[in-house]
């Protein structure tokens, strides 16, 4: 009988090991997926190094999920056998705490994650909730598709959520994994886009891949070049780097929002004064649910928005990784099945 073969974490803090593992049977409310391509993300390394005290190991990570459903467990009616679908960071929610409720499945506050909570895609074959599964497009190629289920949504997410308008100046701050496909998304949106990047090697990609002007963080002082554009309604914070996101609070307009989707362990340091004369607000936003993947894998194929990828073999895992760990990656990681 056929096995699975998985990349799993033995233990917090542990390596990457290559396992067989059988092919698992969905239970009532699941689908299994066989994975086509499972993105790397940073956030991958919560779950191998132990972030999250309550992470159960054995545990596969991976949470930029493209593949084709393979087989539904009892009661699933909105898919079958042979959907193209994808998983991102969102596994599932509750439907009973007061956020759901409320429809804001997002921040359930038993929300499963995906290799996180429950074992992800770095496998050929895993399980997920019906009701974190998202439509992919026929036409999109899953090595694509994987990071947008990921830095993808969260990106498309927090921009369509700001309250900037076409023609409105937004600047992403950061020109990496989330930013390149930020730039992207902020220029097919209509916006007046602005790449915010350290040094002036970032210049000819930001302006490729949609911003009209690019600022040099590193030479020059974002938040006063900002300024002399008019200031920004929104400024996308997405670099993990708290200081630099708190140097860039000075360069938005009146009403401006500053939107964090970058992670950092430091704190976030404002101004209170500019802040509250100004009308100013900074604000978080996680990815989304599935029907929010679905939304954003429409829109870029719809648009031409495309990931820059690296591909690695499953069995290529910890090169993978640390290639993505390092920062060496132009610009997200996906391994491939």
């Amino acid at each position: 009988m056929a096995k699975n073969k998985v990349v799993q974490v033995g233990k917090a803090g542990g390596e990457f090991e290559l396992v067989e593992r059988e092919i698992a049977v969905p239970g009532a409310g699941e689908v299994r997926i066989k994975v086509l391509a499972c993105g790397v993300c940073h956030s991958d390394a919560a779950t191998k190094e132990g972030a999250f005290p309550w992470i159960q190991y054995p545990r596969v990570p991976g949470h930029e999920v493209a593949g084709v459903i393979d087989e539904v467990g009892a009661g699933v009616t909105e898919w079958k056998k042979g959907d193209r679908v994808g998983v991102g960071w969102h596994g599932g929610h509750c439907f009973v705490c007061e956020w759901c409720r409320r429809g804001e499945f997002i921040t359930c506050k038993n929300e499963q994650i995906t290799g996180v909570t429950r074992d992800g895609g770095y496998q050929q074959y895993m399980i997920a909730r019906h009701e974190a599964v998202a439509r992919m497009p026929e036409s999109l190629d899953a090595t694509n598709a994987g990071p947008l289920l990921c830095a993808g949504i969260t990106t498309f997410n927090a921009l369509r959520h700001s309250g900037a308008l076409p023609g409105d100046l937004v600047a992403v701050q950061g020109i990496g994994g989330l930013g390149h496909l930020g730039i992207q998304f902020a220029a097919k949106f209509g916006y007046r886009v602005v790449g915010v990047g350290r040094g002036p090697e970032n210049a000819a990609l930001a302006k490729k891949l949609g911003a009209s002007v690019y600022i040099d963080s590193k030479n020059t002082n974002a938040a006063e070049e900002l300024q002399r554009l008019g200031g920004a309604r929104v400024i996308l914070a997405t670099a993990p780097n708290a200081k630099a996101m708190s140097e860039m609070v000075g360069g938005l307009s009146a009403g401006g929002k500053l939107l964090c989707i970058g992670v950092s362990p430091e704190p976030l340091e404002v101004s209170l004064g500019p802040l509250v004369m100004g009308k100013r607000d900074v604000q978080g936003w996680p990815s989304g649910t599935a029907i929010d993947s679905e939304d954003t894998l429409r829109f870029a194929e719809l648009k031409g928005v495309k990931a820059m990828v690296e591909t690695y073999p499953l069995e290529k895992v910890k090169e993978a990784y640390e290639r993505m760990m390092t920062g060496k990656a132009e610009f997200r990681v996906v391994l491939t099945m």
